[in-house]
């Protein structure tokens, strides 16, 4: 039930070529034939859809994808800022 406003889709004559760069379709149409979400799997977060996620978010009920993405940027950062705070001698 996502929403669509485009007129785009993944060529799938490149799609073995695209998966064989890296590039996996890790979702599809109902019916399977339309890629509708892609990643790169080795990326730390390298996602793309066909849908709008956005206009399934609310203030307080993020999309999952959303949610998703901040607690991957969360996840990232918080081993640099545990190194930062553990080099700071104490006063």
């Amino acid at each position: 039930n996502e929403r669509h406003r485009h007129r785009w889709e993944l060529n799938n004559r490149f799609r073995d070529e695209m998966e064989e760069a890296g590039l996996k379709v890790a979702g599809t149409s109902p019916d399977g034939t339309l890629a509708e979400i892609a990643e790169v799997a080795d990326h730390p977060f390298m996602l793309g859809t066909q849908f709008h996620p956005e206009l399934q978010s609310r203030p307080n009920r993020p999309h999952p994808l959303f949610h998703a993405f901040v607690s991957a940027g969360l996840a990232r950062h918080a081993p640099t800022t545990e190194a930062r705070t553990s080099a700071v001698p104490a006063s």
